[in-house]
């Protein structure tokens, strides 16, 4: 039984690394079709280069909105199922190591995230004040890159443990009278336990394949744009 705790406790810090990657994922996925939809519009409508056009910013509103509720599919389900697939699997005290494996590893993720996030913010302000060449220079363009990658480190993935933490605590909760009825039970019960780990695990995989088809690079041009034709600046 320590052993199985202890596997549990394993999973439970796993998960936290899992949900985190999937946030940073969703994070760059969703601003690489921001990126398409402005570079779309300077093609489409150069009157916006000149000032002489506003863009159209309810698209890159509508494509945030919906991207945010469609990317946070995945993370919610692994949030919700991945203590009912470990409590029906291995019961309700390898449940109790999860959660607490998911707890001491989700509050040092969440500080590194927030503290790391944080510093490459801090870098990049730091050099455009005038430190280290300012503007334009050589650490000006490194220190872009890391804050690119701590934007969703500090405002995506470390707030989101949290709730990850209560709603794991939650679902764990409703669900431990459940697998205590059940795996005191008859061969049928531990069928029926068994028949709900395989479908939340199932679950879990499958919303993490349909989130990693979904591959859009900011630095990809998309298919369906063609190239920008030239514009004729001779008069007459």
């Amino acid at each position: 039984m320590k052993k199985i705790s202890i596997v549990g406790l394993i999973l439970g810090a796993s998960v936290v690394f899992l949900f985190s990657a999937l946030a940073i994922s969703a994070v760059g996925r969703a601003a690489g079709r921001v990126v398409f939809e402005v570079r779309e519009q300077f093609r489409t409508r150069p009157g916006i280069m000149a000032g002489t056009e506003k863009p159209e910013y309810a698209r890159v509103v509508d494509i945030c909105t919906k991207d945010s509720l469609r990317e946070l599919a995945t993370p919610g389900l692994l949030a919700i199922f991945a203590p009912i697939t470990i409590g029906f699997t291995f019961g309700v005290a390898p449940l109790a190591g999860y959660l607490t494996g998911a707890i001491g590893a989700g509050v040092l993720m969440a500080v590194f995230l927030s503290n790391s996030g944080g510093a490459w913010d801090n870098a990049k302000k730091m050099v455009e004040d005038g430190r280290h060449g300012g503007k334009g220079s050589e650490a000006h363009s490194a220190t872009v890159i890391g804050d690119t990658v701590g934007d969703p480190f500090k405002d995506t993935a470390g707030p989101a443990i949290n709730p990850l933490i209560k709603v794991m605590n939650l679902v764990a909760v409703l669900i431990a009278p459940a697998i205590v009825k059940l795996s005191i039970g008859d061969s049928a019960s531990a069928g029926l336990r068994a028949l709900f780990a395989i479908v939340s695990f199932g679950i879990i995989v499958a919303a993490i394949v349909v989130s990693k088809r979904r591959k859009i690079s900011m630095g990809a041009q998309p298919d369906a744009v063609a190239p920008a034709e030239p514009v004729n600046t001779t008069a007459g």
